[in-house]
């Protein structure tokens, strides 16, 4: 009786260990920060609250003389003849074993995780960045539209691979190509 109780606390315990384990949001295996630089549309996202009624969303990555990255976030009030907005901060790595983790801070002294959890590694044509909760998500692209199929690809990657409800994503509104 006490070794089976023994073996079933056993694996109880291993199975809380793999479950918070599977719960641990995954990143790429490495992100080039030199080729992730530059303009980024969203394509969607789970917002936050400070992204209320925003479209044309774009995300402007530059390195910094000290080697942190300078993020510029421009957007257009309730519609894409709407009043624009912009509010720039700073991003750091976090993992320098894959460039994938990164905090950003928007104001001091409050920062937000970064992960890159999908990125296009041959042409860095899109991206999703996610956050460690799975409450926020955006899905980037080099481009203000993405392919039809590519978006539900992606969609299926964040909810089957990732773990996200994908029942709070908006689509964001972009000017056209």
């Amino acid at each position: 009786m006490k070794q089976a109780l023994v073996t079933l606390v056993g694996l109880f315990i291993m199975g809380h260990a793999m479950s918070a384990e599977q719960k641990t949001l995954q990143v790429v295996p490495q992100v080039d920060l030199a080729r992730y630089l530059g303009k980024w549309y969203e394509i969607a996202t789970i917002p936050m609250r400070f992204q209320k009624g925003c479209t044309g969303v774009t995300a402007t990555y530059t390195l910094r003389p000290d080697g942190d990255i300078t993020v510029l976030n421009e957007c257009r009030k309730d519609s894409l003849a709407g009043k624009y907005k912009s509010v720039t901060g700073k991003a750091w790595v976090v993992d320098t074993a894959t460039n994938a983790k990164l905090k950003v801070r928007f104001f001091w002294p409050f920062s937000g995780d970064y992960w890159v959890i999908e990125l296009d590694s041959t042409d860095y044509q899109y991206a999703v960045v996610g956050h460690p909760n799975r409450k926020y998500l955006w899905i980037l692209s080099r481009r203000p539209q993405m392919d039809g199929a590519r978006y539900e690809d992606l969609l299926a990657r964040i909810r089957d691979v990732h773990g996200y409800d994908l029942s709070g994503i908006k689509k964001t509104p972009q000017p056209a190509e």
